[in-house]
């Protein structure tokens, strides 16, 4: 091996193990701000999506920092933000990341992240018949690791429910309240709701977004 070729080596060694340093002094000041407490800044003032995106945060910071996490989640408001049930996945992501982005935006560094939901109805064509349709939740975060989005469980409309009706009609027609837990409670039996649903969307996030920065316990009860 030639002179030049170890020093350049040699040299290159140098930097990683630098650059190492900085990342792990830069991650232990990271975490240490979390474990004093997170602010979330949510779109929209639902509690049971409060409440879900608030029960995801604390549990994966719990399972990943080993320790309870003090997690506030603030509502926002957003104007010209989309109510009810997306067409599909695509437009529900892009509704959720659209309000994470405008708090992100609007509110600067006030809180250590913000939040968009959106849920939809999600036809899939699986077969030469009509499409199916699926409810499923969207959440969509913007923190300091970047943005990430995930989705809750999908929950299939029962054909007969839809059978001549539009997606666009399929949810007025069912008989879901807020109050009640929503669609996913009606179709379950109130054994899922809702914030059980954003719960996960948002968890499914999370994970998304610290993959590789955080990990979570191995073999803790979750």
């Amino acid at each position: 091996m030639s002179p030049c070729l170890r020093r350049s080596r040699r040299i290159a060694l140098i930097v990683s193990f630098l650059l190492l340093v900085i990342m792990a002094r830069q991650l232990s000041d990271f975490l240490g701000g979390y474990q004093r407490g997170i602010e979330v800044g949510v779109a929209g003032a639902s509690a049971d999506e409060l409440l879900g995106v608030r029960e995801a945060f604390r549990r994966y910071f719990h399972d990943s920092l080993d320790r309870p996490v003090p997690v506030a989640v603030v509502p926002q408001e957003l104007e010209g933000q989309l109510h009810g049930l997306a067409a599909d996945s695509a437009e529900a992501i892009e509704g959720a990341r659209r309000s994470a982005r405008s708090l992100a935006e609007r509110l600067g560094g006030t809180y250590e992240f913000y939040v968009g939901l959106q849920a939809c109805l999600d036809p899939l064509a699986v077969d030469e018949g009509a499409a199916r349709l699926f409810v499923r939740s969207w959440a969509y975060i913007v923190g300091p690791p970047g943005e990430a989005s995930g989705a809750g469980g999908s929950l299939e409309i029962p054909a007969r429910l839809a059978e001549g009706l539009s997606a666009a009609d399929v949810a007025s027609a069912l008989p879901a309240t807020r109050r009640a837990g929503g669609l996913v409670s009606t179709l379950t039996g109130g054994l899922e709701t809702r914030r059980s649903s954003v719960a996960l969307a948002t968890l499914n996030a999370l994970s998304t977004l610290f993959f590789g920065i955080l990990e979570s316990q191995p073999g803790r009860r979750r």
